[in-house]
């Protein structure tokens, strides 16, 4: 993955010293399903892999890793499904006020 990724030992830049750090975070942060916010402490400040994902995601970075790692059966792990990733909780199911739900039934008049 290392000559997909901007940043590399040879270039000059400092923004981009780490990339395995961000990739790790971009993995927790979709493994999870919590916000960037929630990032833990040893990601340092959370807008800053927030800012250099956007700027990955922008510039086409995201998309060459991902069609040059989907065909590699060694990251199936990596896999994320409903039953992992967390949804807000009026889409689990949880009790609103009644007839807010756009599924019920019209209240008869």
């Amino acid at each position: 993955m290392a000559p997909l990724l901007p940043g590399k030992v040879a270039d000059r830049s400092v923004t981009a010293r780490d990339n395995r750090l961000l990739l790790e975070a971009v993995l927790w942060k979709v493994r999870t399903g919590a916000p960037w916010r929630d990032l833990p402490d040893g990601f340092g400040p959370w807008n800053r892999p927030l800012r250099r994902f956007r700027r990955w995601a922008t510039s086409g970075v995201v998309q060459r890793l991902f069609k040059t790692t989907s065909g590699n059966p060694d990251l199936e792990v990596v896999l994320i499904d409903g039953a992992i990733a967390s949804v807000h909780q009026k889409a689990a199911g949880a009790k609103g006020a009644p007839g807010t739900s756009a599924w019920a039934a019209p209240a008869a008049s």
